[in-house]
């Protein structure tokens, strides 16, 4: 029997109210260099400390042993879908997160202003994370100089930071498509290519994005420091199961970036708009308890400071979180997740394949006697080692969701 089907049949209707609070990439690792600390075990987290002595704790493979996940399959396996059967280009979460429609046959793709040397070697990734209002100018002077590509509409829309969506609006498109990103400084922007060679429509997705990027580069040539432009994530939205289908829950999504709104939306999450702050998140879970089962809070600060190697700041994000968490347990749910969608350690500055901590607390987690959450301690704890995927089901097991399995 397919697991997935013997879960549904098992599902009991209850009235718990379940919370999954991501923490971006808080898993890290510890080095001499760090005083073989984490950020987390240096990070001041009473709170947090506070709940660990009740719950259960482990680790959870975001995809699969040694495959490092960029932030779609992270979470996409947080919410319960195989990373490896349902796989979205991040430029249709990014598109959706911002609002906007995707049609059948639209492309889409994730960007990111860079920096470009006078060889067009890019020197930051990031242009030195420009505001969103220059980001905001920019992407309104491509839009207005480049309205199409070939027999394609080009929409450009403005992000957060330095990022934007660009979709590609046309007959006979599909991806996805290879990035064009090197994903590090040092090297030119490669030419974007359709992943299966054999697809024509694939193909004609990357003649539009080679054009576009002809058309677009000289336009902000002279702009500093977001002279250029990377592309990745470039596909087309697939189809994929709805959540509350999967699991028998009304879900809900507070995330201030638009990417993590987008993969909500995907799975047919409600988008509660507004908070941009991890404070003003825990209040609207508290304006919104009696609406939802399920709430998936994201915080996005320990992923960046990790990115950037920051220690100290990923620490202190750390620790600003947990100085707001009292708020969110005025209404504490029947369930509790606190856990990452994966790691991101500051000495190597990006996503890494290392297993995220995850505690789970309920009134039937057991306690693994644990004072602190850490990657240390969740080492120890009784959940051991899993894969994202099963953490629904254990939260929905601890909702006391699944009849008894057999005589």
């Amino acid at each position: 029997m397919n697991l997935d089907t013997l879960y549904s049949e098992l599902t009991l209707k209850t009235t718990a109210k379940l919370v999954l609070v991501v923490l971006d990439g808080v898993g890290d690792i510890a080095t001499r260099e760090q005083g073989y600390l984490t950020p987390l075990e240096a990070a001041a987290t009473p709170n947090m400390d506070a709940l660990a002595k009740d719950s259960a704790q482990g680790r959870m493979i975001p995809a699969a042993p040694g495959i490092t996940p960029g932030s779609g399959p992270g979470h996409l396996g947080l919410f319960g879908y195989d990373p490896l059967e349902f796989q979205v280009g991040r430029g249709v979460i990014e598109a959706l997160g911002l609002g906007l429609e995707l049609r059948a046959g639209d492309v889409a793709a994730r960007a990111n202003f860079c920096t470009l040397d006078t060889k067009g070697i890019v020197t930051d990734r990031r242009a030195g994370r420009i505001d969103t209002k220059v980001c905001e100018e920019l992407c309104a002077l491509l839009a207005q100089k480049v309205k199409k590509v070939g027999d394609a509409e080009v929409i450009i829309k403005a992000g957060k930071g330095h990022r934007f969506v660009v979709i590609f609006r046309g007959k006979g498109l599909e991806g996805p498509l290879t990035d064009a990103d090197p994903h590090r400084e040092g090297l030119p922007i490669p030419q974007a290519g359709p992943v299966d060679a054999k697809s024509a429509k694939a193909k004609k997705a990357a003649k539009l994005v080679a054009e576009f990027y002809k058309a677009a580069l000289p336009i902000i040539a002279q702009k500093k420091p977001a002279n250029g432009f990377l592309m990745r994530g470039i596909a087309h939205q697939p189809e994929i199961p709805l959540f509350k289908d999967r699991y028998g829950l009304r879900p809900s999504c507070i995330a201030v970036y638009p990417m993590y709104k987008g993969l909500a939306q995907l799975v047919g999450m409600a988008k509660l708009e507004g908070p941009q702050t991890i404070s003003e998140q825990f209040e609207r879970y508290l304006a919104e308890y009696d609406n939802f089962d399920y709430f998936f809070i994201h915080f996005k600060y320990t992923d960046m400071y990790g990115e950037d190697g920051n220690f100290a700041a990923k620490k202190q994000a750390i620790e600003e979180f947990d100085a707001a968490l009292p708020i969110l347990l005025r209404k504490r749910p029947d369930v509790l997740a606190i856990t990452g969608d994966h790691s991101t350690p500051c000495a190597m500055k990006g996503h890494s394949w290392h297993p995220e901590p995850v505690m789970l607390l309920s009134d039937c987690s057991g306690s693994d006697k644990l004072e602190r959450f850490t990657e240390t301690g969740a080492n120890s704890g009784s959940l051991g080692i899993f894969q994202a995927k099963y953490l629904i089901r254990l939260m929905q097991a601890n909702a006391k969701m699944f009849d008894k399995f057999g005589a």
